[in-house]
């Protein structure tokens, strides 16, 4: 295999790897749940003290049955905090709309991003409420409060649903993506009441996706410290039910809605359908309640960007919804560096040029090996095209021929192979963490990149590219093949329509990867090609 063969590989490597990222998690098809934690939403459950063969023991149901939930109409309490602008239902109690003050709709449309909407195009909820021992869902209905509050104080709702008085409080921390939400019951009838409480982000199917950029929407649950995603499609097909501690939200491609119940509580995770939409959420059982006796629970909501510091930080393993594939050991602490450049340089477009940088330096002595090889290869270039005329079509003679010749030259072709398989997935890796990181969305670079996780809006970035792969490829021995040769030539072409539908940051990756490249093969080049023999 001499070099322009492997530099046709590993082009080739790339675009099918992004292909099939995309494939995969299009097609892919999903590990069943297992049966002893997955359940369909309307059967009965086995209490963990049922051995395999005793007789199930029906249990009443602690999720609410699946009449299609639609969003809360009526009158609702408007609230602002540093990062939120929202408002809380009376009809639940629950935020039905709540914008992201710090991120913007678009670059163009200062509105801050409605991470929970009541629009039928963009529909995420917070639904919650009760389901009685009889399997009764109790919807509360509270009355306005006496005095609206100021920015960060808490909201308190008294209201009834049932033979319930309930007491909800919202309480928001002035520059903080958690809300607290603390639920005081109180048994006002006559009789004994039991049942579980349940708190679930409602959701369309709508998806993300960039032209052959696979993007994850849909459920993610923790259970018993065992993370997993649920695409819409495996939810519609396999409704999901499981007994323990854990958490559930909803998730695309830079923000996460999910519901933290206390860590060791013992509470159901769910997804299902709901009618032509979508559910994630938490059960949380109730003690009986005798006539006159009240009881509280206490929970969290995650209603942000998939900052992986800020979700760490709250050891819950939030930060598994950042999913840097499969070179994740490689891709974050890629993340902790670009972090800090633009910790330096305040612009996240010179962060990636840093970067690149510096994974550069770290293979500049295998790059040199390979850029020595070409640069030989290429010195020897006269000699092939002698043996090519002097053989002709047969290329199986040829083939030995050539190989006996870098013998005697004392040149090894497979010696640019190496430095570029090493450095695969350092490329996959900052792939993904530039597709991943929601800091570069709607980040300005120079002039007319405004948004480094959009494409280029006037293709010039593509256009650079393919220019300087075609100087790239100057440097590089010339195919023999007139096949291979004509394939080479029109790979700058090709690359620059391809990356013209990619993201500008990742474009703007490849472009300085390029230039730092010919920079250190020019001057490799020169030096053997200036040598004597």
């Amino acid at each position: 295999m001499d070099t322009q063969k492997t530099i046709l590989a590993f082009a080739l490597a790339v675009v099918i790897f992004l292909l099939f990222q995309a494939w995969q998690e299009q097609n892919a098809p999903k590990s069943a749940t297992p049966a002893a934690v997955t359940h369909s939403m309307t059967a009965s459950r086995i209490p963990s003290t049922a051995t395999a063969t005793s007789p199930a023991v029906a249990s009443p149901p602690t999720t609410p049955a699946d009449t299609g939930f639609q969003p809360a109409t009526g009158p609702a309490v408007p609230f602002q905090t540093q990062v939120f602008a929202g408002r809380i239902t009376l009809n639940g109690g629950d935020i039905q709309h709540l914008g992201l003050r710090h991120y913007p709709q678009a670059v163009d449309n200062p509105a801050p991003y409605p991470i929970l909407d009541t629009a039928a195009a963009r529909l995420t909820v917070q639904q919650s409420g009760f389901v009685s021992g009889d399997g009764q869902t109790l919807i509360p209905q509270f009355t306005a409060p006496a005095h609206l509050k100021a920015d960060d104080q808490p909201i308190v709702l008294s209201g009834k649903a049932g033979p319930l008085t309930v007491t909800k409080t919202w309480v928001f921390q002035p520059a903080s993506y958690v809300a607290e939400e603390r639920i005081t019951i109180t048994n006002s009838g006559s009789a004994p009441w039991g049942g579980s409480y349940f708190d679930q982000i409602l959701r369309n199917d709508r998806t993300e996706s960039h032209l052959f950029m696979s993007i994850f929407t849909g459920a993610v649950l923790m259970h018993g410290g065992s993370f997993s995603e649920q695409s819409f499609g495996d939810i519609r097909d396999h409704p999901v039910l499981k007994a323990g501690p854990g958490w559930a939200g909803m998730m695309d491609h830079y923000f996460l809605t999910a519901i933290l119940p206390p860590v060791h509580a013992q509470t159901e995770v769910y997804a299902r359908p709901s009618g032509t939409n979508y559910v994630a959420g938490v059960s949380t059982p109730l003690p009986t309640l005798a006539p006159g006796q009240s009881t509280t629970i206490t929970q969290q909501l995650f209603l942000g960007p998939k900052r992986q510091q800020t979700l760490a930080a709250m050891g819950r393993g939030l930060e598994q919804t950042v999913d840097y594939g499969w070179f994740a050991i490689i891709a974050e602490p890629m993340h902790v560096v670009l972090t800090w450049f633009h910790g330096l340089v305040g612009n996240w477009g010179l962060a990636i040029v840093l970067l690149v940088i510096v994974v550069k330096f770290i293979f500049f002595y295998p790059s040199a090996i390979s850029y020595r090889s070409m640069a030989n290869m290429r010195k020897l270039q006269p000699k092939l095209e002698k043996l090519k005329k002097e053989i002709g079509d047969d290329r199986q003679k040829l083939g030995a021929a050539m190989m006996e010749l870098y013998r005697s030259e004392k040149i090894n072709p497979m010696a640019g192979c190496l430095p570029i398989v090493l450095q695969m997935p350092f490329f996959i890796a900052l792939y993904w963490v530039l597709v991943e990181s929601v800091s570069l969305r709607q980040a300005p670079f120079i002039l007319w990149i405004r948004d480094l996780a959009i494409p280029d809006p006037y293709y010039i970035l593509p256009l650079l590219m393919g220019v300087s792969m075609f100087f790239q490829q100057r440097l590089n021995p010339a195919p023999v093949d007139p096949m291979q040769k004509r394939i080479m030539s029109a790979l700058p072409v090709i690359f620059a329509v391809f990356f013209s539908f990619f993201p500008a940051g990742l474009v703007l990756y490849w472009l300085t990867n390029n230039v730092v490249s010919i920079g250190q093969q020019y001057l490799i080049t020169r030096h053997i090609m200036a040598a004597k023999d």
